[in-house]
């Protein structure tokens, strides 16, 4: 999950279908270590906006009376993080946020994230892509 329409639009999606199975969903957010850092290096600005994130998931949750489970991953790869976490959890589907961006004159959806995670995941996948911004 990160800070912005598309994961709030992703969290939102996967609590309405939780919501209706009765099902309960794990937020994931990962915070991603740079190479050259060990993966236990000490970054307080981003583990707080990490825990502010998982926050708003399980906020989100509560407004449909789903059980979000939170979860931060310390990991070199958000996709790689997201695909070994679904093989961990033995996960039915998982559900991404996906910007609009525009990328040479055309709108391109999937990030790397996303295009990582719909080549390696071992379950469904649902791209969840907000609305674009009004212009």
């Amino acid at each position: 999950m990160g800070r912005d329409r598309e994961s709030e639009e992703a969290v939102d999606l996967a609590c309405r279908l939780a919501a209706d199975r009765g099902a309960t969903i794990t937020a994931l957010t990962v915070l991603e270590i740079p190479m050259e850092l060990p993966l236990s290096a000490d970054m307080p600005e981003k583990l707080d906006d990490a825990y502010d994130l998982l926050d708003e998931a399980k906020a989100i949750g509560d407004s449909y009376g789903v059980n979000v489970q939170t979860r931060l991953i310390r990991a070199r790869s958000f996709g790689r993080a997201i695909v070994d976490e679904a093989v961990r959890r033995n996960s039915e589907i998982i559900v991404v946020g996906a910007d609009r961006r525009n990328i040479g004159g055309r709108t391109a959806l999937f990030s790397d994230i996303v295009d990582f995670t719909l080549k390696h995941a071992p379950c469904r996948v649902m791209v969840a892509a907000a609305p674009p911004h009004a212009a």
